[in-house]
Formats: structure tokens, sequence, C-alpha cells
């Protein structure tokens, strides 16, 4: 049986929404991935590798990325690079096609098989994207302040003499 009820928030999203659920124990007993900018898969083809490369650099700017990310990353990339060729597809032919008799008349119409899986691959591109924090809902969640001046130094800035 699977886990019952939503997934627990991480420690340092509830500390960026200044949560009151963060608790010493909770934050040691958590487990933190290692700090750094993945490296891409050498299996990526080229086009998931130029989303690769859009991704990366805005993710480490919001701070959610860690070099543990990189195969769900992957699969992000590889997920997109398919669910766009299928747009394309369905841009291109429609979404359906005409079924027909034997003597050549329409008796009705077929969806294409990339339909499904355009839709399958946006349901799973919405799940990767708020595991990431690309969505809206996702990002309104963190509340992160900038790295520069001021706050670059967080706290410390109020115990500093003078």
């Amino acid at each position: 049986m699977g886990k019952r009820g939503p997934a627990p928030t991480p420690t340092p999203i509830l500390k960026l929404t200044g949560s009151n659920r963060v608790t010493r124990k909770r934050e040691a007993a958590e487990v933190r991935g290692p700090e750094g900018i993945p490296d891409p898969p050498g299996w990526m083809d080229a086009d998931a590798r130029k989303v690769w490369d859009e991704l990366v650099p805005m993710l480490d700017q919001m701070g959610v990325l860690t070099r543990i990310d990189g195969h769900a990353l992957a699969r992000y990339c590889r997920v997109w690079v398919r669910w766009r060729k299928a747009e394309e597809f369905i841009d291109q032919h429609g979404e359906m096609y005409p079924l027909k008799n034997d003597a050549g008349q329409t008796k009705c119409f077929q969806q294409w098989p990339q339909v499904a899986t355009a839709h399958k691959h946006a349901l799973l591109l919405t799940r990767l994207e708020a595991e990431f924090g690309m969505t809206p809902s996702a990002r309104s969640r963190i509340q992160l302040a900038p790295k520069t001046g001021e706050n670059a130094r967080g706290k410390a800035r109020f115990f500093e003499a003078g």
C-alpha cells in the first residue's frame, strides 16, 4: 500500500516560507543533496540537451538544483522533447483523421495516437515541473531574497557592530 497524505514539504522550503513547522530535529534528520550543478548524462540527445542547457542556469539561480537532481532533470528534458514533437505533429495534421469504409466514405473520425501521447506527457511534465518549482503554484510557496548587497549576509547583518 502506498504512503498516504501529501508529500512532506522539504525543510528549506518551510524555512523560506516562514513556517513554524521547522524543528532542529526535523532539520537534522532530513537528507540533503550534494551542492552543485549536475552534469548532463551522456545518453541525452541534442534536443534534450538544448532544453537542459536552457533550464539548468535558471534552476541554479532559483537555488533548487543539486547534483543529485541530474537524472530527474534529464527525464524532464527528454519528456519535454517528446511532448513537443507530438504537439508539432498535431499542429501539422490536426487531432483527428477520417476512417473510411470500403466504398471510400467517411464512417467516423479517429484521434491520432500523438494526441494521447501529448496529453500523457503534458501531465508528466506538470508533475516534474512542480518538483523543481517550475510552476507558478510551486513557486508561490517559495520566497527567496536576492543574494546581493544587504541580503547576502542574511541574519548576520543584525549582529554586526556599528
